[in-house]
């Protein structure tokens, strides 16, 4: 009896596993880019969680969101701007404590995806919900958690 001593994977056996890593690849890396974006997105957001509080404390406080629109004031922390490292730019205050951040250029994030948390109040709390570039390029859903009040 003889026996095959060839061994090994021919050709059109090696090609078929590089074109599977070549697919594979090609739906991960984008999937991957978004991911770490979208992670890089969640600082500018926690970095908008001070002026949160301070506007829920105005609220608390005053009963009425329009008395919470001044930074510096009635608890809510002074306009943040121009810092130069990281994914957030700026967070500034707004009328009736609208809270609008800005990102630098970071990580895939472009400079003018900017976002705006609108606080509307109910019930003794604080609803926030998100617009702009943050919700229409998917980097946070369309509401945020329900935050504290009276």
């Amino acid at each position: 009896m003889k026996r095959n001593l060839q061994q090994g994977f021919t050709l059109i056996e090696l090609m078929i596993v590089v074109a599977i890593i070549g697919i594979l690849a090609a739906v991960a890396l984008p999937a991957y880019q978004s991911y770490v974006t979208k992670a890089a997105y969640s600082e500018v957001i926690a970095g908008a969680a001070n002026f949160k509080k301070g506007v829920e404390i105005c609220y608390s406080q005053t009963n009425a969101l329009a008395d919470c629109g001044t930074p510096g004031s009635n608890d809510v922390p002074s306009n943040m701007t121009a810092t130069t490292t990281g994914a957030l730019n700026k967070v500034e205050t707004g009328a009736g404590g609208v809270l609008t951040m800005t990102p630098n250029a970071y990580k895939g994030i472009d400079a003018g995806d900017t976002c705006v948390m609108t606080p509307a109040a109910g019930n003794g709390r604080i609803t926030w919900t998100f617009s702009g570039a943050c919700v229409t390029k998917g980097y946070v859903k369309g509401a945020a958690a329900t935050g504290t009040g009276t």
